[in-house]
């Protein structure tokens, strides 16, 4: 049996390091703002990661006027307040749970649709877990464009919903803080589980 065992990586160790080894989340960003290119460039690069049926359920919000971002200010922790509301921009990614409406366009099956029409319940799960998916492709396509990406819970997802998202459709999932973060503000880099400690191969 042939082993499949690259002996280099598909892209340079630059950019390894720029996606995940050396990454940082931080808590101050220089000052200046994001483009209106720059955020359609994030989308279009983060929308080819593959999903369920290929429901792409993720909606993005970008908060970049002070006073969208004043509207959020209420839902937010102490802790994240300050951090958030001074960087360029705050994504509310969040989660359409009528996803499944675009089906017949999306997918190559007619009957996709009628897979998470009902229960509601289902429908619920799989969009919850396809947009948190596409978050992780939305940080990874961040970095990729040269910005700094601080995914975060800590706020009140009931508050957001209510103030954004009123009709219901659209859930928030978890907030990202866009920006070019600022040297040194970045707390120490926390330690990672070894392969072995997390991982079996059977």
């Amino acid at each position: 049996m042939n082993e499949i065992s690259p002996t280099t990586a598909a892209i340079s160790d630059q950019a390894l390091d720029l996606l995940f080894r050396t990454a940082r989340s931080y808590t101050a960003f220089a000052s200046g703002t994001i483009s209106d290119a720059t955020l359609r460039a994030l989308y279009e690069l983060m929308k080819w990661g593959p999903t369920t049926a290929n429901s792409q359920p993720q909606r993005i919000l970008f908060l970049r006027s002070q006073s969208a971002k004043d509207r959020l200010a209420p839902a937010l922790s102490k802790q994240n307040l300050a951090k958030t509301i001074a960087a360029p921009v705050v994504a509310i990614l969040a989660y359409d749970l009528k996803f499944f409406e675009h089906l017949p366009r999306m997918y190559h099956n007619p009957a996709a649709r009628s897979w998470y029409e009902a229960p509601p319940e289902h429908a619920q799960t799989t969009s919850f877990r396809n947009a948190t998916l596409q978050g992780g492709y939305f940080i990874l396509a961040a970095r990729a464009l040269g910005l700094d990406a601080g995914p975060m819970s800590g706020f009140d997802n009931a508050k957001v919903d209510a103030e954004f998202f009123p009709d219901g459709q659209w859930k928030s999932n978890f907030l990202c803080i866009l920006g070019k973060g600022e040297p040194g503000s970045a707390p120490p880099r926390n330690p990672r589980f070894s392969f072995d400690e997390v991982c079996k191969i059977i």
